[in-house]
């Protein structure tokens, strides 16, 4: 067999709720040529019985990293992958027959792009639904995204492809280092912004990176998600992630606090002038939250570059 033109990836970690069927949608791609890779980060469910009951299938292949960590599995992946282009798929999400075929059609087209990802609309549950207080700016933390109908490239890095649905060069992973494991997921922090991060280094290496409206995804609901309680924890933890990307990028000081103290008293101002629309309202106390997360990380950065460091 030829090398394969994509190697789809799943990275997994205690989902075999909903692994099965993110498999089950690659097996079905109509791409004539490509690999999936099941990487197994570190779990304890029966995920490997899910996989290995589909190991008939030559095309499919399971891979055990023990390091805990999206960005560790995402770079296991790419290490094991035959492939010049790497999609990547979530384990709770199902991809269109066509997913591959229209993310390999945009690089063979555009030798200058880099990173690409396309819709996702989200699948509920039996019994659940989307609650009243969930705004459109919300639903994106549980991965919904829509640019349009229409082909669109990235000039603002907060635009950048969903995680769960998001293919990148491999020459350009391999420029950059792979993901950084100081961002990204780690067993139930909610650590993120590594595609933000992609996206910032691809504009700055003069790559491109775009949004494709028929790369089609749907990503499942979890019931324990659709609480307020996990919406803030989200929130949080982004607040932590963005102080994080700053210090990566040298942006991080004392100007940190003028940034994250105005992004808080915006967000509290908004939710009170919004309080009679639940959504909007608790949009704006989920990010003033976030906002305490990522002051509270400043705190700790600054504290920690202004230790003396001891000799012995």
């Amino acid at each position: 067999m030829s090398e394969p033109k994509v190697s789809a990836i799943i990275c997994t970690h205690n989902r075999d709720r909903y692994l099965g069927l993110a498999i089950d949608s690659l097996l079905a791609q109509d791409l004539d040529n490509f690999e999936i890779l099941v990487i197994d980060n570190a779990s304890t469910d029966t995920t490997k019985a899910v996989v290995e009951a589909r190991l008939n299938d030559p095309r499919l292949k399971y891979i055990y990293e023990p390091t805990l960590g999206l960005s560790a599995a995402r770079n296991r992946g790419a290490e094991a992958a035959s492939a010049p282009i790497l999609a990547y798929l979530d384990d709770d999400a199902i991809a269109t027959p066509t997913w591959l075929s229209v993310i390999h059609r945009a690089y063979e087209q555009n030798t200058k792009l880099a990173i690409a990802g396309g819709k996702v609309t989200l699948i509920w549950d039996p019994g659940t639904q989307a609650p009243p207080w969930l705004s459109e700016g919300l639903a994106g933390n549980l991965g919904a995204y829509d640019l349009g109908e229409e082909i669109t490239y990235i000039q603002q890095p907060g635009l950048t492809p969903r995680g769960l649905n998001y293919s990148l060069r491999r020459s350009f992973l391999d420029q950059v280092g792979g993901f950084d494991l100081k961002l990204g997921r780690v067993g139930k922090n909610l650590l993120s912004n590594e595609e933000l991060q992609m996206t910032e280094l691809a504009l700055q290496a003069h790559w491109q990176v775009a949004y494709l409206p028929d790369a089609l995804v749907a990503h499942h609901v979890a019931p324990e998600r659709v609480r307020r309680s996990w919406f803030l924890e989200r929130g949080w933890w982004q607040g932590i992630s963005e102080c994080y990307r700053e210090q990566m990028a040298n942006e991080a000081g004392w100007g940190q606090f003028a940034r994250g103290g105005e992004r808080l008293v915006r967000g509290l101002y908004k939710s009170i002038k919004f309080i009679g629309s639940p959504a909007i309202c608790f949009e704006n106390l989920v990010y003033s939250y976030g906002q305490i997360g990522y002051l509270i990380k400043v705190v700790q950065g600054l504290n920690s570059a202004n230790s003396p460091e001891i000799t012995p």
